[in-house]
């Protein structure tokens, strides 16, 4: 490779990587500098877990890969060598103990590991007062992590990280769980390490962020290196490009859906501290937006319209019906659905297979003579969603574990689908899910509308509101602010109002 130079943090060529009969990396080559914010770009299923586990000695590379850290050349590797060597990674999951306390994870590793001895908990908690002052937070280190927002949850991470004196991070999606002062406060660490000399890969589908926060970009498709590029003059919609080889469509869809009947009808729904005198309808075959930061209330709202939490005051009107689901099988039974922003633990049972996830919300249509669940009734039900949606699979008995996010997403849409609602509620449908895939789930989305479907799309991210929505609202402090047509306005005026 190079001659030894510790201006690199990493500097990698020819990876490559096989499992079976897939070839997950093929050749890749990525460098690295100390201190700089570098991005790791690509898809659902491109390869950046699996590089990022062989550099942290998850995985062994094949032969012919060569890897130099800090300019010391690696011939074998383990999670442990890589800590030793200063690598840290903070997977999306953070990987923390929430019945210990914020100073006991950050010292998590001097507590485990090693030869038997006495934990010197005064000295871990010295320690870890340190890296909160040099990250320049401020967290009481004997609360139980339990207590945290999942903001103050990732600075424990990246403590924990530094406590092992880390000089090279990993970042797996940091912010796909923050608002957006969250993730400002977050870059503002990310920054601050960087000007300490850590070297930070950050990994995100959120595009806007990775221009304002990386260098340069490594992009990564099918297992193979596409490029790297310098962040300066590159836009969203060419890195997208670049990530997934086609163009990314850009354009307003809105319809106007004046004449159409009214499928649902929410007037003066209030509950208290959430939300207050929201008042708004969405018609057959259109989809409305709600946009908004994180806390503004739109979760909030969802949770009242299908079931899970009871309102205080108002009514909520579906197809010329005036509903009160009290939990979500009553919403189910008078024709709603929601997909949650929380797939991993509200959208999907992980462990079990893509079949039962798929029928888990319809079990009393797959029902056999006898009352029992017919194998041909659930094969035919699950094969049809899967064939319709496009969903790639290996075979309906795998666990839904082992899809992309965009695969099980599809997957959550043709569970709820199969209720055949007459109102679909989406909150957040894409986080955690690869730009390209994005596309693909609007897509469906968009032809679920024109089938008839009434839609709510409850989003942070503005710019799917605006290329999406037929109408959108602004919610902030709880009650809808102002209503807009993207043909009237622009994505920077609605940037701009959201975040003002």
């Amino acid at each position: 490779m190079h001659p030894k130079d510790e201006k690199y943090a990493l500097r990698m060529k020819n990876v490559s990587k096989r499992f079976g009969g897939v070839q997950a990396l093929d050749k890749v080559a990525m460098e690295v500098k100390a201190g700089e914010v570098h991005c790791l770009a690509g898809e659902n299923g491109c390869g950046k877990s699996t590089l990022i586990k062989i550099v942290t000695g998850v995985y062994e590379p094949d032969d012919g890969t060569e890897i130099e850290v800090f300019g010391e050349r690696i011939s074998s590797n383990s999670p442990t060598k890589a800590r030793a060597k200063g690598i840290a990674v903070i997977w999306q999951d953070l990987a923390l103990f929430p019945h210990m306390s914020v100073a006991e994870n950050i010292g998590i590793d001097e507590l485990v590991g090693g030869r038997p001895r006495v934990a010197q908990f005064k000295s871990i908690k010295t320690r870890a007062q340190g890296v909160m002052d040099r990250l320049g937070v401020s967290l009481d280190l004997d609360a139980p992590l339990s207590s945290l927002p999942i903001a103050q949850r990732q600075v424990v991470a990246i403590a924990r990280s530094l406590m092992s004196d880390a000089r090279l991070v990993f970042m797996d999606e940091p912010t796909a769980s923050l608002t957006q002062s969250e993730t400002d406060a977050l870059l503002a660490i990310v920054r601050n390490l960087s000007a300490d000399g850590v070297a930070v890969v950050f990994v995100s589908h959120r595009l806007a962020e990775v221009l304002d926060i990386a260098e340069r970009v490594t992009v990564v498709r099918d297992g193979k290196l596409v490029g790297v590029y310098p962040t300066e003059g590159m836009s969203q919609s060419r890195l997208g490009e670049l990530m997934t080889g086609h163009m990314l469509e850009s354009e307003v869809r809105a319809r106007d859906k004046t004449g159409s009947d009214i499928m649902l009808r929410v007037t003066g729904l209030s509950r208290q501290d959430q939300f207050e005198n929201v008042s708004f309808d969405i018609k057959r075959g259109e989809i409305v937006g709600i946009t908004g930061l994180i806390g503004s209330g739109r979760t909030e709202l969802a949770h009242a319209l299908i079931g899970m939490t009871r309102t205080d005051q108002g009514t909520i009107e579906l197809d010329r019906e005036v509903v009160r689901p009290r939990n979500i099988r009553e919403a189910i039974a008078k024709g709603i659905a929601y997909v949650s922003e929380d797939r991993l633990t509200l959208g999907l049972v992980q462990p079990q297979p893509i079949a039962d996830n798929t029928v888990t919300s319809v079990l009393d249509k797959i029902l056999g003579s006898v009352g029992l669940i017919s194998s041909q009734k659930k094969n035919d039900l699950v094969d049809g969603w899967i064939e319709r949606f496009s969903v790639k699979i290996g075979e309906t008995s795998d666990a839904v574990s082992t899809l992309s996010g965009g695969n099980q997403q599809r997957v959550v849409l043709a569970k709820w689908l199969a209720t055949n609602p007459k109102l679909l509620i989406l909150d957040s449908p894409t986080v955690g899910v690869d730009v390209g895939a994005r596309a693909g789930i609007f897509h469906i989305v968009r032809e679920l509308a024109d089938e008839g479907l009434a839609i709510l799309l409850i989003t942070d991210e503005i710019t799917e509101a605006f290329y999406n929505a037929d109408r959108i609202f602004h919610m902030a402090d709880g009650r809808l602010q102002a209503e807009y047509d993207p043909h009237q306005t622009s994505v920077q005026q609605l940037e701009e109002r959201v975040y003002a």
